[in-house]
């Protein structure tokens, strides 16, 4: 593995959104999260939860709710009052609609799938058809007296319910009329509060109706009689959310303690056929509010106000000891917000709304390994970078050389020329961007900082060539007929020629810059190096397959090309593809032997994977030259320290 000297940052002060809803498709297996910054997330729970796509945030959009529909179209709705549908292909919203209500609450589709409901302030209910390229919409409910916060269909499609302030409503669908209207008790503790917040409702088949409030309660009703038949005080604040499991034996609810309690129909004996709600396991895997929480056929699923996307498997419905049964806790992004400069030893931080570039601190001191080291000069602030206007920041990058930075909004790119004199740093903008380069998904420089290289949400590629403070477009490699399959992904080979582009489908493209020419590498086809066709026939160590978190970067050693680095939140690892790969009965995470053993018994113990625990979270690693490293790392607790104060809990004894 060798030496290396290690930058160890832990000033990139990065504090992720909140998260305010999640949405789980069972048809593709995957999860859409939207964050208080108007972010939206999609992960892939079948590969590994990683997230494969996002939708940058909005100072304007506020979401409040999310829901799938037939076909993998993906909807939301916030406080600016806009129903918005998303291009998953494209990455970029498809329209957006005012539903004319006022700031938009709750939104639930039909179970068929073509039907969406949208719950706004006014105390209206509105009903849309979902149409092949957007929504129209047929006609409004009985408008209520107070906003409507929650909703959800019968699986029949005939009536819904719908939450708001101190009742639920039951409406029939076909006449559009309430035919029931369930006051719900303001008792919190033995004291009567001033209202009742009905934060989620849910419709089984059997015609029950479960609901939680701001009073701690979970309620269950009869929606035929409209009356209460059960009710489970679980909290000493709001239950928030609510998510049922597609059988209707099981449902989530979070809290604004931190709390995810689950639910589960048994039988009330061994012998009967006759089923109660059973109040069965308390998670704290939160210290603040539960706002949202989803239930997929293996887990559960919460995210609030901690930032933390938490997936808890049932392991009742898992196989053991695979990926599914890993409880999983994701605060950071996959995608990269750091980029780094090498010949300079900088780095360029991405946030929501601004950049920051610091010029790494530096020693003269020497030590052994695993010292640390005291620092000569400490780490400088050059700049800080802020964007104009509401949109988010969704990508960025700093050129090896230091001298160019970029970045791009939804609707602007960004380009600047940086000048150095002594400790000085100027900046001077790029002006006169051609219109094709309004936005970017990704963006990167070659090697040598001659080339730009920007993937549009359109699908084209284009490479621009740097010029002393201009540029000149060299090339745009447009997409295939008929196709708008975006670019997420961008790597270019240290001499330039090759540019390797992933998008959103399983695919890598490969382009010859030199000539111009695109090639095709398909993953699905599995046409692999030798060594890659070698670990497919062997195997990875199941320790390995046992991890719970995506790889989020690799690179090669310049002066070592058996060597791959990689990491993912939680180690950092280098692949020696000259060592024999690990089987099961060696030890993965095995610590280089004693240098007093013999170079025989070092050979025998060697393999391919040598791995670190040492940094994390890891947010970025990679090499600054061929025995430095540089690794950026994230405590949790330092942003649990910028969050707003949890609800404190009373103690036994206090």
């Amino acid at each position: 593995m060798g030496e290396f000297k290690v930058h160890r940052v832990r000033f990139f002060n990065y504090v992720p959104s909140g998260i305010r809803c999640v949405a789980y498709n069972n048809q593709s297996n995957r999860l859409a999260v939207s964050r208080t910054d108007g972010t939206v997330e999609i992960y892939n729970l079948s590969a590994n939860y990683f997230q494969e796509k996002f939708f940058p945030g909005h100072e304007s959009r506020a979401t409040e709710a999310l829901c799938w529909a037939k076909g993998q179209r993906l909807f939301s709705g916030g406080l600016n009052g806009e129903i918005i549908e998303y291009d998953l292909q494209a990455l970029n919203i498809k329209y957006a609609m005012d539903a004319f209500g006022g700031p938009i609450w709750s939104m639930a589709v039909s179970s068929c799938g073509s039907q969406l409901l949208v719950g706004c302030e006014d105390g209206s209910v509105k009903l849309f058809q979902i149409t092949p390229d957007k929504i129209q919409f047929e006609r409004n409910f009985d408008r209520q007296k107070s906003r409507i916060l929650s909703l959800s269909w019968h699986p029949s499609g005939t009536h819904i319910a719908a939450g708001s302030i101190d009742y639920i409503s039951v409406f029939d669908v076909k006449s559009g009329s309430a035919v029931h209207k369930m006051l719900v008790d303001r008792q919190y503790m033995g004291v009567s509060k001033r209202k009742c917040i009905i934060w989620g409702v849910a419709f089984l088949s059997d015609g029950t109706v479960i609901s939680v409030d701001s009073a701690g309660k979970v309620q269950f009703w009869d929606s035929a009689t409209g009356t209460l038949v059960k009710n489970h005080l679980i909290a000493n604040a709001d239950v928030q959310s609510i998510a049922v499991s597609d059988q209707e034996d099981s449902f989530v609810v979070g809290t604004a303690e931190g709390t995810v309690f689950h639910f589960q129909l048994v039988s009330v004996t061994s012998n009967s056929s006759e089923k109660q709600w059973v109040r069965t396991k308390p998670f704290q895997h939160h210290t603040h509010d539960v706002r949202a929480v989803a239930h997929s056929p293996t887990a559960l699923i919460s995210g609030g106000t901690d930032t933390h996307l938490v997936i808890r498997p049932l392991m009742e419905k898992v196989e053991v000891k695979n990926y599914d049964a890993a409880l999983r806790k994701i605060t950071f992004p996959h995608r990269r917000l750091i980029s780094c400069s090498k010949k300079r030893h900088l780095l360029l931080f991405q946030f929501a709304h601004h950049l920051e570039l610091w010029r790494l601190g530096s020693t003269v001191a020497t030590g052994k390994n695993g010292d640390t080291l005291p620092l000569s000069k400490d780490a400088d602030h050059l700049l800080h970078l802020k964007t104009k206007g509401p949109e988010n920041i969704i990508c960025s990058c700093i050129s090896p050389c230091g001298s160019w930075i970029a970045y791009s909004t939804t609707s602007r790119f960004f380009l600047y020329r940086l000048n150095y004199e002594h400790d000085n740093i100027s900046l001077q903008r790029v002006s006169k961007m051609p219109a094709f380069l309004r936005s970017a998904l990704q963006i990167l420089f070659s090697e040598d900082s001659t080339k730009l290289f920007v993937a549009s949400n359109q699908g084209s590629l284009h490479i621009i060539r740097l010029l002393e403070g201009s540029f000149k477009h060299l090339h745009t490699f447009q997409p295939q007929s008929g196709t708008v399959e975006s670019m997420c992904l961008l790597a270019v080979s240290p001499d330039g020629n090759w540019l390797a582009a992933s998008g959103t489908s399983a695919g890598v493209h490969v382009y010859n810059i030199k000539h111009l020419k695109v090639f095709e590498y398909s993953i699905p086809d599995k046409q692999y190096t030798e060594w890659s066709r070698t670990i497919q026939k062997q195997g990875f160590h199941y320790l390995w397959l046992q991890r719970d978190t995506p790889i989020t970067h690799i690179s090669f050693h310049p002066k070592r090309p058996m060597h791959i680095l990689l990491h993912d939140a939680y180690m950092f690892c280098i692949i020696d593809k000259s060592l024999p790969l690990p089987n099961d009965k060696t030890l993965l995470y095995n610590p280089l032997p004693p240098t007093n053993e013999s170079d025989v018994i070092r050979r025998r113990t060697a393999h391919a994977f040598k791995i670190s625990k040492i940094y994390k979270p890891l947010l970025f690693m990679d090499l600054l030259d061929e025995r430095t490293l540089v690794a950026v790392e994230r405590p949790l607790d330092d942003i649990i320290a910028q969050l707003p104060p949890p609800i404190k809990k009373k103690k036994f004894g206090t």
